[in-house]
């Protein structure tokens, strides 16, 4: 079993930026990824990385979020600026053991999650 353990959420105005962290100890993995549970929304994906760094993104993270992981520290990221309100709510680290197609973009896909970690509060507000 892997624990999944995020860190970082807070309380922020808009505009303004948040850093996530998810310390992800697992020797070998096909993807890992942040997704996010927002008020009236389904859980949705946020980015994801692969084991050689490629990333891919929602479409509402493009030029806002960056994924990146530190391979050293076992850790995997979400740099978020420019936050706006309707991104408030749970962030979710999650990771793919084993993927079967599309690199990155399996991870966008709840149903190839292996863990997942107990997420982290985000609240962006004036």
């Amino acid at each position: 079993h892997v624990q999944l353990v995020e860190s970082g959420g807070g309380s922020v105005q808009p505009g303004g930026s948040l850093r996530l962290s998810c310390a992800a100890p697992v020797a070998s993995f096909y993807c890992m990824g942040w997704y996010r549970q927002t008020p009236g929304k389904e859980l949705e994906a946020v980015a994801a990385i692969d084991d050689v760094g490629s990333t891919s993104y929602a479409n509402f993270a493009k030029g806002r979020f960056t994924i990146s992981r530190d391979n050293a520290k076992s850790t995997m990221y979400l740099q978020m600026n420019n936050l706006k309100p309707d991104d408030g709510g749970t962030y979710y680290c999650a990771v793919a053991i084993r993927g079967m197609y599309g690199g990155t973009w399996f991870c966008h896909n709840r149903d190839g999650i292996d863990y997942w970690g107990e997420g982290t509060q985000v609240t962006v507000s004036p």
